[in-house]
């Protein structure tokens, strides 16, 4: 494949349905760097398996070069995303670009890994995804397969070279290009018989155990924007479906659950991995019957007016770019969700001044606390919305 067809491949990607805008792009040189580098490793029959790939650049880029087209027909190019709108852009991109066949995607696992030679990866942003990653390739890939981590220089760590040297006999980081660099990992080194992920532990603060996979914001940790939330817990109003919308680890909807007990709650997240934590954080506290936990975009799967109360506390980062479209699109759908006269609570970084959206794709809207860095607001839903 020459430099000129990657590059029409990679200008044709678009990030729908995530958030898109000027500032923001749908692949980057990591992109590019991870498949020169691995054209050079993939052969007819390569077992190929792509993690991270956040709007399909490498899964495609992939199908096009030579040997791996060759090869794609007998064995798929297998593809892990944590993330549903990066699973959904990649089959838009794909049928943009009129590829029918050739990828299928898993989580991250077996079925996804098992018998790979080759894995690309972009270098997620925190250690912890980085570890349970590296765990699933030493524990179900080929025994020679090769790792090629890329990531842009500026958001790598010697931290990440630690933990693949962890679960990997031989870590060669490669010559950097276009601000990217690549981790080569070979020679997968024994893994323990359970996987570390999810992990487990209990907040003295909370009285809750938290639970965490690897790729879920703030681990077992309890962000100050949920901290701050959680100090409104008593003036929530009861309700017969509440809704903790980008749910994390499930902090809110446990502890909401909690104090309501005749509350039916739905924790929702676009990431699969805040998804399985909110599942085994309602689990280990014995309110898996009352939680449901499920992966979703902005509330996509559940119907219009069906919710009471939403929880809120909305990201002000678009991947590595500090964008308030996340938190506008959040907004939007909690305005066709909830029904008449249903409340929205929402706790933001003060300074991103969601409140005029709120009013206008929510309704009446008032500030119920503020601190130097966070306000948290009640919306109503009007009932002339639609």
């Amino acid at each position: 494949m020459t430099d000129n067809n990657l590059e029409s491949l990679l200008s044709r990607l678009r990030r729908f349905p995530d958030v898109e805008a000027a500032n923001l792009q749908a692949w980057d040189a990591t992109d590019r760097l991870l498949l020169e580098t691995a054209a050079g490793l993939l052969k007819p029959g390569t077992r190929l398996s792509v993690v991270g790939d956040r709007y399909g650049a490498l899964t495609l880029g992939a199908l096009a070069l030579d040997a791996a087209a060759t090869s794609a027909g007998a064995s798929p190019v297998r593809v892990h995303q944590d993330l549903v709108t990066g699973e959904r852009a990649l089959r838009n991109n794909a049928e943009a670009l009129g590829i029918q066949a050739g990828f299928d995607q898993f989580p991250l696992g077996p079925a996804l890994l098992e018998g790979a030679a080759v894995v690309l990866l972009q270098l997620p942003k925190s250690l912890a995804e980085l570890e349970e990653i590296a765990d699933a390739v030493a524990r179900y890939a080929a025994p020679d397969v090769v790792l090629l981590a890329g990531g842009r220089v500026k958001h790598m760590s010697l931290g990440m070279n630690a933990v693949l040297e962890r679960y990997f006999g031989n870590v060669q980081p490669q010559l950097g290009r276009q601000k990217s660099r690549i981790l080569l990992a070979s020679s997968p080194k024994p893994v323990p018989a359970a996987p570390p992920f999810p992990v487990s532990e209990d907040n003295a603060e909370l009285g809750l155990m938290v639970c965490a996979h690897g790729a879920a914001f703030a681990g077992t940790g309890l962000d100050i924007g949920t901290r701050f939330l959680l100090d409104f817990l008593p003036q929530l109003p009861a309700a017969d479906h509440a809704v903790d919308l980008g749910c994390g680890t499930g902090i809110l909807a446990a502890m909401y659950a909690r104090a309501h007990p005749g509350s039916r709650v739905t924790a929702t997240d676009q990431s699969a991995a805040a998804a399985a934590s909110a599942r085994a954080t309602a689990d280990a506290n014995g309110l898996g019957q009352q939680i449901v936990a499920l992966q979703d975009d902005a509330m996509e799967s559940l119907p219009s007016a069906s919710a009471d109360l939403i929880l809120l506390n909305p990201p002000f980062h678009v991947g590595a770019a500090v964008h308030a479209g996340a938190g506008i699109k959040l907004i939007e759908a909690a305005g066709r969700v909830l029904a008449p006269g249903g409340e929205l609570w929402t706790v933001f970084n003060s300074h991103l001044h969601y409140r005029p959206a709120l009013e206008r794709l929510v309704g009446p809207t008032r500030e119920v606390g503020r601190n130097p860095k966070f306000t948290v607001t009640a919306s109503t839903r009007n009932a002339a919305k639609g």
